[in-house]
């Protein structure tokens, strides 16, 4: 990318690097394997043939202290018949019906396939069932529009999402600093080093305990759910993308736009690809015999413009024009990852996965 900034700085308004999606996990260690459930029903003298019951009755009471602030406020709490929705764009709508601009815009509640717990023998058994999850909407003065979802069944599993060029407008704003915005693109900044100092500061936050103050109030009763089995959340960056926006001055762009997606499409082998993702490849650079993904590399037409994609499964790296304005053009590269397992970390001797990786550095 140096190399590319540097052959067209003459040509360019400026560049910012930094995180667009955030997703962060939030996982109860002592309860993310059946062992841990079986301790779990152990301490709280709950006979294994009754998980059922106490799991339907714990369930019913966090959806309940987890929803009663906002039935008393009349804040919307809205049952999705489908998970497959677009929530995002739903609670987009309820915002500016509400004309809410920060605080809590609603709750949507919906049946999600989740991981959990089933008895089975004499064992809990680890499955993959339909629970109800509630995903709460809200515009958060820091970090503007954000949600963070809980699994009302056990193990509780938490997700928190937030978008950093969001939070980056956010910070802007605090610092004075003037800026065009097009959806979570920027065409146009007063200060770009000043910008992608404010992007560099988002890596240095402590998250544990920011996140943490995310996740108390999904789950009011936490505390006393674990009085006899203490546990607490451990997270992970779940998935993220990471998005360099390179603001081309106008009428650049649409010149050399075509003879990048040409070097982008012929240029790279499957083997580029593999390294940059994070797979292993021969020293020869052929591909291992036991790889059995596909690597794809596509060009495509969108209504907003052209779009080159190289992925494996769900990991990928794409460019496309993102906005076009008067001042100028931008063409965003973004690196997508939802399958942090799949990239390797070292740790001292041992190879961990990125994602424990990124949670241990938190």
């Amino acid at each position: 990318m140096q190399q590319f900034i540097a052959k067209f700085k003459n040509k360019l308004a400026g560049v910012i690097c930094g995180f667009d999606r955030l997703v962060f996990r939030g996982v109860l260690r002592r309860l993310a394997y059946r062992k841990g459930m079986e301790e779990y029903l152990w301490q709280n003298q709950i006979l294994f043939k009754d998980y059922a019951h106490h799991v339907k009755k714990i369930s019913e009471r966090i959806e309940k202290a987890s929803l009663a602030g906002f039935r008393e406020q009349g804040i919307p709490v809205l049952y999705l018949r489908s998970p497959k929705v677009d929530k995002d764009k739903i609670a987009q709508e309820i915002a500016k019906q509400r004309g809410v601009h920060e605080g809590t815009v609603c709750v949507l509640r919906t049946m999600e396939p989740s991981p959990t717990f089933e008895h089975y023998g004499k064992h809990m058994e680890s499955r993959i069932r339909p629970c109800m999850v509630l995903y709460h909407y809200r515009i958060d003065p820091e970090w503007g529009w954000m949600n963070a979802r809980i699994q009302t069944w056990f193990p509780f599993n938490i997700q928190v999402c937030i978008n950093g060029r969001e939070w980056l407008a956010r910070q802007m704003d605090r610092q004075g600093l003037r800026y065009q915005r097009q959806g979570n693109c920027f065409p146009w900044l007063e200060d770009y080093q000043q910008a992608q100092q404010l992007l560099d500061a988002q890596l240095q936050i402590h998250w544990p305990p920011a996140l943490q103050k995310v996740a108390d109030p999904l789950n009011p009763l936490h505390q006393e759910i674990f009085q006899k089995y203490p546990s607490t959340y451990y997270w992970t960056s779940y998935q993220s993308e990471s998005a360099t926006d390179v603001m081309f001055r106008a009428g650049e762009l649409q010149r050399l736009e075509p003879l990048f997606l040409r070097h982008a499409l012929l240029s790279f082998s499957s083997s580029d690809v593999m390294r940059f993702l994070g797979r292993k490849v021969l020293l020869s650079g052929a591909l291992p015999a036991w790889f059995a993904d596909e690597v794809v590399s596509d060009l495509k037409q969108r209504v907003e413009g052209q779009r080159i994609k190289h992925r494996i499964d769900k990991n990928s790296v794409k460019a496309y024009d993102k906005a076009h304005t008067p001042v100028g053009d931008v063409w965003r590269v973004e690196t997508t990852i939802n399958q942090a397992r799949q990239l390797r970390a070292l740790s001292s001797m041992r190879t961990i996965p990125r994602a424990q990786a990124l949670g241990a550095r938190t």
